[in-house]
């Protein structure tokens, strides 16, 4: 087959095929990144990329691929949620970086995060003064989560590297 040929039709149905696979494969696939899903997702690209600008790699070993890797990405899942070690090996924790109007300077540093990230995080947040803020966290995904005010519990925070008294 013409090589030109090959990438049309191998990119049209690859690219379909990875459609019903994700679909198929549930909303856990497409989550905001950890770097689990990151590896995840930069394999299923690579895939993609190999069957789309190679004649050496069959339809079928493409299929093949896409399957194995959204497999191993819903097994390991699935230990995840039943098994605190599989979590751990492949979530990070969420770590406190403000706590009641405080930044925590140490976690700051270790998750390489500036105090105008936060700030800027507290304002998406339609908050302007970040005394009155109570927490925020930086996510296993990369996102921060802000919030504004606590009631007589921190049970929210249950397991957020860094909070006082855990």
């Amino acid at each position: 087959m013409n090589p030109i040929l090959h990438t049309i039709v191998v990119g049209i149905l690859s690219y379909l095929i990875l459609i019903i696979v994700l679909r198929v494969s549930g909303k856990r696939t497409l989550s905001k990144w950890n770097a689990f899903d990151f590896v995840t997702t930069i394999a299923l690209g690579s895939i993609l990329a190999t069957a789309l600008t190679s004649t050496q790699v069959s339809l079928a070993q493409s299929i093949t691929a896409f399957v194995v890797i959204v497999m191993l990405q819903f097994v390991i899942t699935f230990f995840s949620v039943r098994s605190r070690g599989v979590l751990k090996l492949i979530k990070s924790q969420p770590t406190l970086l403000l706590f009641r109007g405080q930044y925590c300077c140490d976690a700051m540093q270790r998750e390489r995060v500036a105090k105008t990230e936060i700030m800027a995080a507290i304002r998406e947040k339609g908050m302007a003064d970040v005394e009155k803020v109570h927490a925020v966290v930086l996510e296993t995904d990369g996102s921060f989560s802000v919030i504004g005010s606590a009631g007589d519990h921190d049970s929210a925070l249950e397991g957020v590297d860094g909070l006082p008294g855990q």
